[in-house]
């Protein structure tokens, strides 16, 4: 009977604390939905709804919390269990943002020099970004395409490329956009200069690949080390199971486990850290 009239009173007790801090999650919410927004643009998803699937998602995490914890007697395990849930989508979808975003700094070289050869040949800069619409590859395709149909429908080419520059949030791009303002605006080689650019950027992404062939054995054994504990605990559980079991039945074995999850987990992002590649 105690530990179901304790059970009832820390729900009283959490639901008094969610209803006195309403506002508070309000705003936290209103935070959380504006930086997925951000990056489900950058990923041309649509985010129609997506208060309502954060809030059913959080209902979920506070749903496997509560049974962990009050029906497996397993608070310290249902904590960062919670966490990890809570942090899994908005990692899943910025890692997403950054791959796509990554690809088009991987393409953009190359459509450099398919706009200096269209200008070459006499193509207007409207009609050189309509060209790489069309011929350029998916992602990096997608944004040109937006761009010609914006200054089709009437916007200035200025304000397209403003636009383009706070959508990407590329260097790069921010390069190849003031090549075309400055050239739109005082004339000059514009064929000349954007090719001088693109030649840069490859020379950039041969160092960045370079890097990042040099450091891929490290980021496997960065992995490595993140499955091995999990791969030791399977076995202890057929090598020891008398002793393996107290990790999840007995409070300090379950600290130990969730400390050690966390432990795990911080020094896999904190080697990822260390190996990013910025040039």
């Amino acid at each position: 009977m105690n530990p179901i009239l304790i059970s009832m009173i820390s729900g009283v007790c959490i639901g008094g604390a969610v209803f006195a801090s309403q506002a508070n999650y309000s705003a936290a919410i209103d935070m959380i939905e504006a930086d997925l927004i951000e990056r489900l643009r950058a990923l041309r998803t649509t985010s129609n709804y997506l208060r309502r699937w954060i809030n059913a998602w959080l209902v979920i995490v506070a749903a496997v919390f509560l049974i962990i914890w009050l029906g497996f007697d397993a608070f310290p395990i249902a904590a960062p269990t919670a966490l990890f849930m809570c942090a899994g989508p908005w990692y899943v979808v910025r890692r997403a943002a950054q791959a796509r975003r990554q690809k088009i700094e991987d393409q953009l070289a190359d459509a450099m020099v398919m706009f200096s050869s269209g200008i070459r040949a006499g193509l207007s800069i409207p009609q050189a970004l309509e060209l790489l619409a069309f011929e350029c590859p998916k992602p990096i395709c997608q944004e040109f395409h937006q761009m010609a149909g914006e200054y089709k429908l009437g916007k200035p080419l200025e304000r397209t490329l403003t636009e383009a520059k706070e959508r990407l949030k590329s260097e790069n791009f921010i390069l190849f956009a003031a090549a075309l303002l400055a050239s739109r605006e005082s004339g000059g080689r514009l064929n000349e200069t954007v090719e001088r650019i693109s030649q840069s950027v490859m020379e950039l992404q041969r160092l960045e690949r370079k890097v990042h062939s040099e450091t891929a054995q490290a980021r496997k054994s960065a992995v490595y080390m993140a499955v091995v504990p999990l791969l030791l605990l399977i076995v202890y559980a057929f090598v020891d199971p008398q002793n393996t079991e107290r990790l999840f039945t007995t409070l300090p074995g379950q600290m130990i486990l969730s400390a050690a999850m966390i432990l795990n987990l911080v020094a896999y992002l904190w080697a990822l850290k260390i190996l990013s590649s910025d040039i």
